[in-house]
């Protein structure tokens, strides 16, 4: 036995030295990942930091200075935009924020329920509804613009607040995403001591299976936020004042006028940095609730 475990030990340490000398593969690769991340984050940013610089310009700056060279007209392009058509802008600021909260509101409360009742209850034809939502998840809005707006026609809700916010209000992806969650984040013993101890299944849902959804439903809640935020094509076929317009929209028809306008230009870009200050300042304040779900997740294990 022990010369036998004294022919093994050289085969060992050659090992251990081969495994010295090797590089780590983790080390190998990490810089292929890094340069890809790096090379999308300039790819996602600079056009953001192009329209901050330019929103800083006048109209003779913007043209004819450096492009990442900030100008000093930033205060009177605030107030041309402020002044344009008795401050317009704000009122399709006013619409798009309208939209956004109350349609995402209203698709996460949808998005939560169904996604609980398919993760929880056991009923005829679950996969195959299901699957219908997967194929939802998978077409493309634009096949769906005319068929919702002869439906808005029909139900004479075209050129309304409605035509906008109702077809927001379903989204498979959000069904999609909180079916997923409610399956790992609701046990189902906790629902079932729920019903043994006497509690309906509404109240199952909100007081029990709902707290546990949370931080799942607050990314339906940021997803759908920003989907409605910056769509344009539903409010282009179903509006047609311009005083219910949303930002897209608003900005849409300042960029036309600008081809006869060139003034117009400085508008249209300050007014898109503005665009951009909710989506920011949401996203720090929810941010907080991953971090503290993150944390009561260690905290449990």
């Amino acid at each position: 036995m022990s010369s036998l475990a004294v022919r093994k030990a050289p085969s060992t340490a050659g090992a251990t030295g081969t495994a010295r000398s090797r590089p780590p593969l983790r080390g190998r690769i990490a810089p292929v990942p890094t340069l890809t991340l790096l090379l999308g984050a300039v790819y996602c940013l600079l056009p953001v930091a192009w329209v901050v610089i330019a929103s800083t310009k006048s109209g003779s700056e913007l043209f004819s200075t450096f492009t990442f060279l900030p100008g000093s007209g930033f205060t009177d392009n605030i107030a041309d935009l402020d002044a344009y058509r008795d401050g317009i802008y704000w009122q399709w600021m006013a619409n798009s924020g309208l939209y956004a909260v109350l349609g995402a509101l209203l698709s996460t409360g949808v998005s939560a329920f169904s996604g609980y009742a398919l993760a929880t209850y056991r009923f005829r034809g679950r996969e195959t509804m299901f699957n219908v939502l997967l194929a939802g998840v998978l077409m493309p809005p634009i096949i769906l613009a005319i068929p919702q707006y002869l439906l808005m026609a029909k139900a004479d809700l075209t050129d309304s607040y409605w035509s906008v916010l109702l077809p927001q209000i379903l989204s498979p992806y959000g069904v999609y995403l909180s079916r997923i969650y409610a399956a790992a984040a609701v046990p189902g013993d906790v629902v079932e001591a729920g019903r043994m101890d006497g509690a309906s299944e509404w109240r199952i849902f909100t007081r029990i299976a709902l707290p546990m959804m949370i931080p799942g439903m607050v990314t339906v809640f940021l997803f759908q936020f920003v989907a409605i935020w910056n769509n344009f094509l539903l409010p282009y076929i179903m509006l047609s004042d311009d005083e219910r317009f949303p930002l897209t929209l608003g900005l849409f028809t300042l960029l036309e006028q600008g081809a006869n306008t060139p003034a117009l230009y400085t508008l249209v870009i300050t007014g898109a940095f503005l665009a951009v200050i909710p989506l920011v300042a949401l996203f720090l304040v929810i941010q907080r609730f991953w971090s503290l779900d993150l944390l009561s997740g260690a905290v449990k294990s």
